[in-house]
C-alpha cells in the first residue's frame, strides 16, 4: 500500500461558514447517491460468473484477508464470461491505501472492468462499421488514415504508456491492439471518473490495479502501482519457474522518477526506510506516496503521478500453467519462485488461500515488529482439466469479518470482501464526508514495515467545485 503525510491542513478551517456548509451539503447528497449505489451494486453482484469473495471456480482461486491496520483495503475480482464471451475472463487485484483506500478500491473493482467490457463492446460495433465504409471506398478509391480507425486518440499522457511483447511481438496480434487501446481508455476514464466522485476523498487516497484480460490463448495485462502478476511456465527441463509479468511501479525506477521530477515532484526516502523511495509535492513533506503510478491520489496528479498503465502481452503456451495476481502484502515476504510453489503444491479450491497463510506466517516470522500488511490474491490456472490434483468445484462466497488490530493471532479471522449489503453500510455517512479537520491518520501503515501517524492534506474546493456543486444543489 501507499501512504500520504502532511504537516498542514487543506481543509476549511473548523467552524468556518464554508466547512459547515460543505459538510452539510455532502451529506444530503449522500442520501439520494446511497440509494442508487446500492441499487447499482446490488445487480452487478448478482452477475453470472463474477465472483469478488473468497471461493474457487474450475479456473480460479480468490481469497483476500484483513492485516492489522484496520479496514481491508484490498480488493480482487474475477469475471468469467467477460463481456458475455465464453472464451474471456477478466482478474484484478487492487490495493488501496489512505483514509478511503478501501472505498476507491471496491470502486475501481466495480466500475473497471465495466468500462473496459462497455468500450469493448462499442470498438467492435465501430470495426464492424468502418469495414463497411472501407469496403464502400476502395470502390470509390478513396481511404481512411490510420488516425481515423483509431479508437483512442493519442496525447500526452498515453504516449507515455511502455508496452512488454514477447519476442515475437512484432507482429503485435489484432487482439494486442485493440486491447491495448482499451486499457488505456478505461483507466483514464476510471480515474476520471474517482476525481468527480462525490462520495469518496480521493484527494489522498488511491489505489493499486494489476488486471488481465485473457481471451483463448491471449493474454493482455494493464497494471498501475506495485501489486504483480506472475506467470508460473515449465522450461525445457520440464521444472516449474516464476516468470513475472508487471514491473512493480515504484518511484526508485529511473523512468518514473525522471517523470515526477520533471513535474516538480520530488523523491526521496526517509531516514528510517532508506529503500522506501516516495513521491512528494515540491515545496512540502507530503504526501510521500510509496508508488509512482496509482488511481486517485489527486493531490500528486499535477507533480508526476499518472494511472496510465503498463500494457504486456504474451501468447499462451502449453507450457504455461497459471498466473498469480496479489497485492504487495505477498510480495514484500515471498519471492516469486516461492509464491509457483505453494500454489503448485495447494489444490486449486485451496491455492489462494494457502498463499495468504504463508504470507502472513512469513510477516510474523520476518517482521515480528511490524503490522501484518492486507493479502489479496487471484489464481488463474491456464488448464482447465487439473491433474496434478484432485479437487472440487467451490463457487461458495465466504463473506469477511471485520479484525480488529488487537485480535490475537490464534484467533484470527480469515475473510474476504463483504457482501453487497453488508459493503453498503460499512461505509457511513460520517466516513463519506470529508475528515474533520486536525485528524490524524496512520498514512504509513500502508507501507511494509512502517508506521507514523501524520496529518493528510484535504482538498480545498475551487471555484470550479464550488460553481458545480451550486449548479447540482439548484437543479
Amino acid at each position: 500500500m501507499g501512504s500520504c503525510l502532511s504537516d498542514e491542513s487543506r481543509s476549511p478551517r473548523a467552524g468556518s461558514p464554508m466547512g459547515v456548509r460543505k459538510r452539510k451539503s455532502m451529506k444530503k447528497r449522500f442520501g439520494s447517491q446511497n440509494s442508487f449505489d446500492y441499487r447499482r451494486e446490488e445487480r452487478l453482484h448478482r452477475t453470472p460468473g463474477r465472483m469478488f469473495l473468497n471461493g474457487s471456480t474450475e479456473i480460479a482461486s480468490l481469497f483476500t484477508q484483513q492485516g492489522r491496520k484496520g479496514t481491508n483495503q484490498d480488493a480482487m475480482i474475477v469475471w468469467e464470461n467477460f463481456g458475455s464471451r465464453t472464451d474471456t475472463v477478466f482478474c484484478g487485484v487492487f490495493d488501496g491505501h489512505g483514509p478511503y483506500g478501501h472505498m476507491v478500491a471496491r470502486r475501481v473493482r466495480d466500475s473497471l472492468p465495466l468500462k473496459l467490457s462497455s468500450h469493448w463492446e462499442v470498438n467492435i460495433k465501430s470495426e464492424e462499421v468502418l469495414r463497411g465504409v472501407s469496403l464502400n471506398t476502395v470502390a470509390t478509391g478513396s481511404s481512411f488514415g490510420s488516425e481515423g480507425t483509431s479508437f483512442v486518440s493519442a496525447d500526452d499522457e498515453a504516449s507515455r504508456v511502455s508496452v512488454d511483447v514477447e519476442e515475437n511481438g512484432k507482429n503485435q496480434p489484432e487482439i494486442f491492439e485493440t486491447l491495448k487501446e482499451l486499457f488505456l481508455k478505461a483507466f483514464k476514464l476510471m480515474d476520471r471518473e474517482l476525481r468527480m466522485h462525490a462520495n469518496i476523498d480521493c484527494f489522498c487516497s488511491g489505489t493499486t490495479a494489476v488486471t488481465l484480460v485473457k481471451q483463448g490463448q491471449d493474454l493482455v495485462i494493464g497494471n498501475v502501482g506495485d501489486s504483480r502478476a506472475i506467470l508460473a511456465t515449465r522450461d525445457e527441463n520440464d521444472v516449474l519457474s516464476a516468470l513475472q509479468l508487471t514491473v512493480d511501479l515504484k518511484p526508485n525506477l529511473p523512468a518514473e522518477a525522471e517523470r515526477i521530477r520533471k513535474c516538480k515532484g520530488r523523491v526521496f526516502s526517509l531516514q528510517d526506510e532508506p529503500d522506501v523511495s516516495r513521491v512528494w509535492l515540491p515545496h512540502n513533506d507530503s504526501p510521500g506516496l510509496a508508488m509512482a503510478r496509482a488511481f486517485g491520489d489527486f493531490c500528486l496528479k499535477d507533480f508526476g503521478l499518472i494511472s496510465v498503465p503498463d500494457i504486456f502481452y504474451r501468447r499462451i503456451t502449453d507450457q504455461d500453467e497459471f498466473i498469480v495476481l496479489a497485492s504487495d502484502g505477498i510480495w514484500d515476504v515471498l519471492s516469486n519462485k516461492e509464491v509457483v510453489d505453494i500454489v503448485d503444491s495447494s489444490t486449486r479450491s485451496h491455492a489462494a488461500r494457502a498463499l495468504v497463510e504463508t504470507a502472513v506466517k512469513a510477516w510474523r516470522s520476518k517482521y515480528p515488529t511490524s503490522k501484518v500488511d492486507d493479502c489479496a490474491v487471484v489464481c488463474l490456472f491456464l488448464d482447465t482439466n487439473e491433474s496434478r490434483s484432485a479437487t472440487t468445484k467451490s463457487k461458495e462466497n465466504i463473506p469477511s469479518v471485520e479484525q480488529d488490530d488487537d485480535v490475537s493471532p490464534k484467533d484470527e479471522v480469515v475473510g474476504g470482501d463483504e457482501d453487497f449489503s453488508e459493503a453498503n453500510k460499512e461505509c457511513s455517512d460520517d466516513e463519506r464526508v470529508n475528515i474533520e479537520v486536525g485528524q490524524d491518520w496512520s498514512a504509513l501503515e500502508g507501507v511494509s514495515r512502517v508506521n507514523t501517524l501524520v496529518n493528510l492534506p484535504r482538498f480545498k474546493p475551487g471555484k470550479e467545485d464550488e460553481k458545480a456543486a451550486a449548479e447540482k444543489k439548484a437543479r
